[in-house]
């Protein structure tokens, strides 16, 4: 069965957040902070959206507490209602097709479901009610 994470949007704020709730919480993040630049495609970005957190992950339990920070210089806004995700992580990449063909199914497809330069196989949406989801699937997770 698929596992679903909440994922958080910052503007800007994200890391400082995150070590926020890291003393509520304890723990260490998973696979560190990730910055905007260190991605491909984000050259042209200013110093200080280079520094934003492309992804940071804080297990609580057995579950885990994601976010990142939007990018003004790819023209993403961060409005309320559009800075929670709900993450899933299905169980194999037949049953990520499966989930984000039917969830997007009339909404607004942000980023296609396919293989990512960090190793995944992620795409994310909005569904035609206005929830916004990632799909997220990483053969290693599954196990």
């Amino acid at each position: 069965m698929a596992k679903l994470n909440p994922y958080l949007n910052f503007d800007g704020t994200a890391e400082e957040a995150f070590n926020f709730y890291k003393t509520v919480f304890g723990g260490e993040f998973v696979g560190g902070i990730h910055k905007m630049g260190n991605a491909p495609g984000t050259e042209n970005l200013s110093e200080e959206e280079k520094n934003r957190v492309m992804h940071i992950a804080l297990p609580i339990g057995g579950d885990l507490l994601m976010a990142s920070d939007i990018v003004p210089g790819f023209g993403q806004t961060l409005t309320v209602g559009n800075n929670n995700y709900v993450s899933v992580f299905p169980d194999s990449r037949n049953e990520a097709d499966r989930i984000f063909k039917e969830l997007s199914d009339g909404g607004n497809v942000e980023m296609p479901i396919e293989d990512q330069f960090w190793g995944d196989y992620f795409g994310c949406f909005q569904d035609k009610y206005g929830v916004h989801w990632m799909v997220n699937y990483n053969e290693e997770y599954a196990k």
